[in-house]
């Protein structure tokens, strides 16, 4: 059976979103599932992160790679969300401080950051529908991340990351941020939730 790229993109995207994003079983329902809100709210161990601080990172990053810098557009945060959410951050959180993450992760209100993450892969999977074959290995413009950078996606802790985004392709900001990122920390959190139930007894 042959899959065509977009095909593939949307089936491994999908396992990394809630099932409001995506028809296949996820990894992200596997983990965050049977989790109270306090226990997304814990962080169990010093500079650690909280699971909550993670589904916001995830989300922050993939709002801003995807409609800031794949179609240079506006961001699924600005459409109320922002306000809905109760932090009024703009960047995405690398270089947060403890404290930063600790107030975060009390803050935030957490149904709507899950509805807020479920939109960004929503609209993640129509970019991806929409985009032209030949724009997957098209470069993106340098000028488009540091537009991004002067919408205040980056802290000065984190402008490195600015610059490690120069110089990579459309598919690379998909395939990369909106799939293996997202892999990559929830991963992140399975360990996080690991030991949150060690100390709980399970």
């Amino acid at each position: 059976m042959t899959v065509d790229l977009v095909s593939f993109f949307h089936l491994l995207h999908g396992r990394v979103h809630s099932s409001k994003v995506s028809s296949v079983a996820t990894l992200a329902d596997l983990v965050f599932g049977a989790l109270t809100d306090e226990q997304m709210r814990v962080r169990p161990g010093k500079r650690l992160n909280s699971l909550v601080w993670l589904v916001w990172h995830m989300a922050r990053v993939e709002d801003v790679c995807v409609n800031l810098v794949i179609v240079d557009g506006r961001q699924i945060f600005e459409d109320t969300w922002g306000r809905r959410l109760g932090v009024r951050r703009w960047d995405i959180g690398t270089g947060m401080t403890d404290e930063e993450v600790e107030a975060m992760s009390a803050a935030i209100d957490l149904p709507n950051l899950r509805g807020y993450r479920a939109a960004v892969g929503r609209r993640t999977q129509d970019v991806a529908r929409e985009l032209p074959d030949a724009e997957w290995d098209q470069t993106v413009d340098a000028a488009i991340v540091r537009e991004a950078a002067a919408q205040g996606a980056f802290t000065p802790a984190s402008e490195w990351v600015a610059r490690f985004w120069e110089g990579k392709s459309k598919g690379w900001f998909l395939y990369w941020l909106g799939v293996g990122h997202n892999y990559l920390h929830l991963g992140h959190a399975g360990w996080v939730k690991e030991m949150l139930l060690s100390k709980r007894g399970r």
